[in-house]
């Protein structure tokens, strides 16, 4: 079987995992901790990172460290991996879910602008002016638009909406580390950035995240919350509610090995998407994710539309092929069903019934991309 996505584990993974055997040090202390946030945060051009245990926990406390409480909206896009409306609900917060392009598959814009436009008032309080909802009269508090499979939408709009309606961006980036909008970072256009290491991802750390930041009062204040909240070095005193939320260094080296292959690994995805779209341009249907002259992706999830999905999968599946559907969209998830969700045309039901992923393994060789290639047409000369 050819994997769907799979690590590419082939530099010092085994070095650094024996070094902190070797030493003992294993558990949340130790140096690759403090040098994988730090790689990663120079890589993607912020000033701090701060590692932690998962992509999840990051936007969590991102939205902690924002002032996000049970009183407030949160906006997303409907389109997402569940993670992001997880972290949401973590807060007690409600979401505002926003459907998605029906070309690049990132947040709607045009409807975010006008929902916002037709259904909210400014209230200056003590605290600040903040948006608030005009039925819920909920403060919204923070917007966290998520860069799906890598790609990026119109950041620079994105911004725009998000000063004019007084929000806070908190920047899912889970899937994007790689990615820039007109040579900037994903994850560095906001207040947080959040990204994940998951087993998935380009590189990985088996499970892991790194939350980045500018403001270095935020990182210190992140890293003090990760660590349950202790304020002194000796005594166990600790000053608030915190989370045992920090990365462990043994996981932390395998992040720092990966982190050193990361260049090779995305010019490898990148390789990989072109090759893809030159060889299944035309095929049957299909229909690729667009992405914009302003956005250079990192390809991490090679997916694409068509109407034949379900028997593409079945097939690609039962021939060696790993393949998967995309995600279910929030709102028809029962736990989110009755949440908020603007919309005009539904695209995001139209991505789900459409949209299969097929292998895009960081180390995926070209023989195994051959026979993707070779399997898909085949299903469409059926």
């Amino acid at each position: 079987m050819i994997p769907l996505s799979i690590p590419h584990l082939n530099g010092n993974e085994w070095k650094y995992v024996k070094d902190c055997l070797d030493t003992g040090w294993i558990s949340s202390a130790g140096a690759y901790v403090n040098q994988f946030e730090q790689m990663v945060a120079d890589y993607v051009g912020a000033k701090y990172g701060v590692a932690c245990m998962n992509g999840t926990v990051g936007l969590h406390i991102s939205q902690i460290l924002s002032g996000v409480t049970s009183e407030d909206h949160v906006i997303a896009p409907n389109i997402t991996f569940i993670a992001t409306l997880n972290a949401i609900k973590y807060t007690g917060a409600t979401p505002i879910l926003i459907d998605v392009n029906a070309s690049d598959w990132q947040m709607d814009l045009d409807l975010l602008e006008k929902y916002l436009s037709e259904n909210t008032f400014t209230k200056e309080s003590e605290e600040g002016i903040f948006t608030h909802h005009l039925i819920t009269l909920k403060r919204i508090k923070a917007i966290m638009p998520v860069h799906v499979l890598g790609n990026m939408g119109n950041i620079d709009r994105l911004v725009s909406i998000a000063e004019k309606y007084y929000l806070d961006i908190i920047e899912d980036s889970t899937e994007a580390l790689g990615s820039y909008f007109k040579g900037k970072h994903a994850g560095t256009f906001g207040k947080f950035g959040v990204f994940s290491f998951n087993g998935n991802k380009i590189i990985s750390t088996g499970g892991g995240g790194v939350i980045v930041t500018d403001d270095e009062e935020l990182a210190k204040k992140a890293k003090h919350l990760t660590t349950q909240a202790k304020a002194s070095q000796m005594e166990y005193i600790h000053d608030e509610i915190g989370y045992n939320y920090r990365l462990v260094n043994i996981l932390a080296a395998i992040g720092v090995a990966q982190m050193e292959q990361f260049p090779d690994l995305l010019i490898s995805k990148q390789e990989m998407d072109s090759f893809y779209r030159s060889e299944l341009n035309g095929v049957g249907d299909i229909i690729f994710q667009e992405v914009s002259a302003d956005v250079s992706a990192n390809s991490w999830l090679f997916t694409f539309k068509t109407k034949q999905m379900r028997g593409l999968l079945e097939f690609l599946n039962a021939n060696g092929v790993q393949s998967r559907p995309f995600w279910m969209p929030m709102n028809q998830l029962e736990m989110f069903k009755d949440e908020i969700y603007v919309s005009v045309n539904d695209n995001s039901d139209s991505i789900y019934e459409t949209c299969i992923s097929i292998p895009s393994s960081a180390g995926i060789t070209q023989a195994q991309m051959n026979e993707v290639v070779k399997k898909v047409k085949e299903f469409y000369k059926k």
